[in-house]
Parts: structure tokens; C-alpha cells; sequence
């Protein structure tokens, strides 16, 4: 009868709801008080359950309930174990934990302790504690469990081991479902996409929890073409998809700039009346920024109910990387008058607009405004912000003495703004010191040893290009291969330097004849600086004609029709040359052309760029 007493609640202890408010907390336990209910321990050990899991902020009152009962039942231990390792406060959990083992006998831990206690040491993101949890497991003959099982390989994935993920798997003999899917999201979670997908291939059932972990998985590692590859399976095995898998799949599109597919993502969570939720709207808006359309990405801000920080952050953070500073700025003093309050990503996203315009002074105030207003200490990234804000200005001594003067070292990212912004201006003594500065951090950091050899190239000092390219090669420093990517009718197409190897090259071939022809016509002359070599111009010309962007943007022009804005994704900053060229394409095509690089993205029509000369 006791047992059957844990299963169904009494109905004075049914009324205790997630709404139910203190004041009606403490009117049941009157009433259960008067009906003597509460001399026996199991219906003690509901109610205590009942308030502590339905409501976290009532916790404290269940504390209270629970130390005025007499000998409490394993049930209720658990219970507040459970709950605990679910709040605010997960170490309390090892204070029940405590009690259990001090019961003087009566009591002893159970398969549902290690359950909570697992999952009280993956919230609390300590190793010892997690060791010492795996320890009692064994130490009191759990550990074939399969929830204590699957448990054990989540909190391993939360402390970062995969090896104790794999250790704990592999001594599974025959896992089930749970563990099988525990360990499917462990491996892709850390990186592992390669064991990750073998053991997901190899499931005879998969459930919603396993498909998302691996779209998520490919989708945190970069690897957006299988995650957007492996949600249409998931969609031909009828698989229930639901905001986890949407919001991965918009992340996916927002990696590889595949507007189509987003748009698509979109109006599949429209057509399946998917909830708009916080986290599902912000998505939306970051992927339809990171493809260029503003437009699209502000309609969906102003659509949404109900918006946080993340999503106001998210939609000025779109603005700046799309070279609208003044309206990110506006949107910010917007954000501020609806009493959000910004966090570190907002000011990242703010000062970025104000970079990417030139208002040094603005973006210097809301500097300032973060520590004496907010109370938010500026992290590297805001100093490397700032930095870059000066260089792109000019200001070239300003931004080497806010280096000199910042509390911590400065970085790489402090000292590549300003290597980048020599570049621009220029300036070979201080750009050889930002080089040396980002080589002592980072030795193998291919970017400083290029940038270095442009700024020898732009004065034509070939020997120093050439001492450059030594020291990279006997340092083994290997420069990262530039990548563009544009997707014609739905599908992703990736070009290199130099790549022939497309199905339409020969058609490609042809375009970059004409480019080439049109541009000569209309009076451009290549910038061939970038080219590193002591070379003749004509065979420089040639070279710089291979860049991947030129490549992909000779493709989209026989590929789309007239009217469809030319999208261009690239993995490094666009190079001198190729910016000046695409704007002349823009022109001498009559076409709209979007490239998102690894800084920005820059708006060609009419032969002009959102940019104005800040990049």
C-alpha cells in the first residue's frame, strides 16, 4: 500500500501546481496538517517532492517541511536531490546525498541518488566531484545501470572528457537506446563528428534527441553542408522536427550563406506552425544577417512578441557586420529606451558599428559607458575592438598606445587590428612590430606573416617578401587556402585559387573572359600588390584573375538570372584587388553582388560598396 502511496498522490497534494504561489502552499500544508496526513512518511515524502519539483523558487520551502518530518523516506532524499540538481543551487543536492549515507542504516542509496547526483556534477562542471560521484556508483554496484549509465557519459560531456565518454561507453556491453544517443551527442558536442556518426549510422532506432545531437554536431564543427545534408534525411525518414533541429539547420545556413535553404528553413517553420521561440527568432534573425539580407532579418526582429538581449544583440550585431553603423547605433539607443540591458555581445556588435563607419569618438564613449555604466568589465575582444576602431580610422599611434595601455597583455586579435590597419595606411615600422607581437603570441599565425608580406609588396621591397616567404616555409607556416562558396538554386558551390575543377569551368573560363574584357574597357587597372611574387604584371594579372571570389562570381553570373543579387561567402578578408574589381563587375554587369568575408560584408551596386573605404 505505501509503495502504491508514492505512485498516486493524495488529493489534497494534487492541488500543488508550477503556478501554485506560497501563500496557497502554506494553506495545503494546513490542511494536511488537520487531517494528520503528514505522520506518514510517504505522503511526506509527496508533498516535499510536489513543492520542490514543480516550482524552484519554492525550494525553500520544501527544506522547511522536510526538517520538521520524522525519519524521511528515500523517496523524498531523492526527490530533493532532483530538484536541487536542476536549480540554482546544485551543490545542495550532496547535502540529502549526506543525510542518506547518515541514516544511521535505515537508508542506503539507490540507482534514482546516482541518477541526480550525476546530474547534479554535470551542472556544477567540477571533475573531482564528478570522479568521486563515478567512484560511489561503482562502490555501490550501479554501474551497469543504463540511466546511471547514460548519465555518467553526459556529465563527462559537460566536463569536456571525451576519453572518459568512450571509456564509459566501451564497458557497456550491450548499450541501449539512451546511452547510445548520450554518447551520439557526447562525441558530436566535443568534435568527435566522425565516431559520432558511425555509432548513429550503426542505431537500429533514432529518435528526435539523436538526429538533432548530430545536425547540431556538424553544425558546431563547421561542417554545415552535412548537417544541412543529414536534415533531409531526417525529413524523408519522418522524423519529427522540432526548434532543436530548426535552429541548427539556420545556424548550418548561416555558416555557409545559404539564403535559399534559410528562407526555406523558414517557411518550413512557418508551414508546420512551429512555436516562435526566443531562441528560434534570434536564430532566424542571425542567419538571414549572415546572408546579407537585413531587410528580411529586421522583419523578422520587429515581428517577434517577445525579444531579449541575445535577440536585440543579434539584430545590431547584423547591422554592423552589414555596414550599417548608424542605424546598429540607433537600434542599440532602442534596445537601451525598452529598459533591456546589454551584456558583453551587445557592446562587441556596438562598437563593431561604430568601426565600420568611423565614429571614433561614439565608439570611445561606449567604451568607457561599459565598466562606469553598465558595470561590465571589457573582455580582449572589446579591446581588440577598439583597436581596430582606431586603425581603421587612421588614428595608427592612437591604437598602438590603447595596446600599450591595456590592463591585460594585448592579443592577437589587438595586434592583427593594428597589422591590418598598417596595411591600409601603410605603415612598415609598426606593422613589422604588430607582426612580431602576433608571431610571439601565435607562431605558426600564417594571416601576420602575409599581411606583413602585402605591406612589403605595396612598397615593391621583394627581398623582404621573399625573407617573409622563407621564414614561413622553415617554420613550416602554411598559409590557410581561401575558400569562396555560393549557392545557386539550393545547393552549396565551393571554389579555390586556381580551381578547375567545377562541372561548368569551361563555361567559367569563358565569363572570366568576359569580366576581364568589360573591366579593361571600362579602365580598371588590377592592383596586383597582393601577388607576392617579383613577377611580371601580366602574369600577376593573371594570377589575381584565379581568386576564388572571382571564380564564384563568374559562376553566379551564368548561373542566376539578372535579377538575383549575386551572394559570396568567403573564409579570409577579401583582398585589395578583388574588392576594386567587384566593384567594377557590379557596375559593368548591372548586377548586385553580396560578399561576406571573414570581417563584414560588403554591397556592391552600381560600381560602389557599403564599405566606403572602412575595411
Amino acid at each position: 500500500m505505501s509503495s502504491l502511496r508514492c505512485v498516486v498522490k493524495h488529493p489534497t497534494i494534487s492541488m500543488v501546481e508550477p503556478c501554485t504561489t506560497l501563500r496557497e502552499l502554506k494553506q495545503i500544508h494546513t490542511q494536511l496538517l488537520i487531517n494528520g496526513l503528514l505522520n506518514d512518511p510517504q505522503l511526506v515524502g509527496q508533498f516535499v517532492a510536489s513543492i520542490a519539483l514543480n516550482n524552484p523558487n519554492n525550494l525553500h520551502y520544501s527544506n522547511q517541511v522536510l526538517d520538521h518530518s520524522q525519519n524521511p523516506t528515500l523517496f523524498t532524499f531523492n526527490s530533493m536531490i532532483r530538484a536541487h540538481s536542476k536549480s540554482s543551487t546544485p551543490h545542495r543536492s550532496f547535502h540529502f546525498y549526506s543525510r542518506i549515507l547518515h541514516s544511521a542504516g535505515y537508508l542506503a542509496p539507490d540507482n534514482y541518488t546516482f541518477t541526480f547526483l550525476v546530474r547534479t556534477s554535470a551542472q556544477l562542471l567540477a571533475h573531482g566531484t564528478g570522479s568521486s560521484v563515478h567512484g560511489a556508483v561503482v562502490k555501490y554496484g550501479f554501474e551497469h545501470d543504463p540511466h546511471v549509465q547514460s548519465g555518467l557519459i553526459y556529465m563527462y560531456a559537460e566536463l569536456g572528457s571525451l576519453a572518459a565518454c568512450h571509456r564509459v561507453f566501451s564497458s557497456i556491453c550491450e548499450p541501449d537506446l539512451v546511452c547510445q544517443t548520450a554518447m551520439v551527442s557526447a562525441c558530436a558536442k566535443m568534435g568527435d563528428v566522425g565516431f559520432a556518426r558511425k555509432l548513429f549510422d550503426k542505431m537500429s532506432h533514432k529518435d528526435p534527441i539523436a538526429w538533432n545531437a548530430m545536425i547540431s554536431g556538424y553544425a558546431q564543427c563547421g561542417q554545415s553542408r552535412e548537417a544541412l545534408s543529414l536534415f533531409n534525411l531526417m525529413q524523408r525518414e519522418g522524423v519529427k522536427v522540432n526548434e532543436v533541429s530548426m535552429v541548427s539547420v539556420l545556424s548550418a545556413c548561416s555558416h555557409l550563406g545559404a539564403l535559399d535553404q534559410g528562407r526555406w528553413a523558414h517557411a518550413y517553420i512557418e508551414r508546420n506552425k512551429l512555436r516562435m521561440t526566443l531562441t528560434l527568432g534570434t536564430a532566424l534573425i542571425d542567419m538571414y544577417a549572415k546572408c546579407g539580407n537585413m531587410n528580411k532579418a529586421m522583419e523578422v526582429f520587429w515581428g517577434m512578441k517577445e525579444k531579449n538581449v541575445y535577440t536585440w544583440s543579434s539584430a545590431i550585431g547584423g547591422l554592423a557586420m552589414n555596414g550599417a553603423g548608424e542605424k546598429c547605433l540607433e537600434l542599440f539607443s532602442l534596445m537601451k529606451q525598452d529598459s533591456v540591458q546589454p551584456n558583453e555581445i551587445t557592446f562587441v556588435s556596438v562598437l563593431r558599428g561604430c568601426s565600420v563607419v568611423g565614429l571614433v569618438e561614439e565608439g570611445r564613449k561606449h567604451f568607457e559607458s561599459m565598466s562606469k555604466v553598465y558595470g561590465i568589465e571589457p573582455r580582449l575582444e572589446h579591446y581588440g575592438c577598439m583597436v581596430d576602431l582606431y586603425g581603421r580610422a587612421g588614428h595608427l599611434d592612437e591604437a598602438l598606445n590603447f595596446i600599450n595601455s591595456m590592463p591585460v597583455r594585448p592579443h592577437v586579435g589587438a595586434w592583427g587590428a593594428l597589422l591590418n590597419a598598417c596595411k591600409i595606411y601603410r605603415n612598415m615600422e609598426m606593422g613589422e612590430l604588430a607582426s612580431r607581437k602576433i608571431v610571439e603570441l601565435e607562431a605558426k599565425n600564417h594571416g601576420a606573416y602575409v599581411l606583413l608580406s602585402n605591406i612589403y609588396a605595396d612598397s615593391k621591397d621583394w627581398d623582404r617578401v621573399s625573407n617573409v616567404r622563407q621564414t614561413m616555409n622553415v617554420k613550416g607556416v602554411r598559409k590557410q587556402p581561401g575558400c569562396s562558396v555560393i549557392e545557386v538554386g539550393g545547393e552549396v558551390h565551393e571554389f579555390f585559387v586556381g580551381d578547375k575543377s567545377h562541372p561548368r569551368y569551361a563555361e567559367i573560363q569563358v565569363m572570366l573572359g568576359e569580366i576581364s574584357r568589360r573591366l579593361k574597357l571600362s579602365g580598371y587597372v588590377a592592383n596586383t600588390n597582393p601577388v607576392l611574387f617579383d613577377i611580371e604584371e601580366e602574369e600577376k594579372e593573371d594570377a589575381l584573375c584565379m581568386h576564388g571570389e572571382k571564380i564564384a562570381i563568374a559562376f553566379g553570373l551564368i548561373s542566376l538570372s539578372p535579377d538575383v543579387p549575386i551572394r559570396i561567402v568567403k573564409n579570409l578578408r577579401v583582398c585589395w584587388d578583388c574588392h576594386d574589381a567587384t566593384k567594377m563587375i557590379s557596375k559593368a554587369f548591372n548586377r548586385e553582388i553580396v560578399v561576406r568575408d571573414r570581417n563584414r560584408f560588403h554591397h556592391f551596386r552600381d560600381g560602389e560598396c557599403s564599405c566606403k573605404g572602412y575595411w
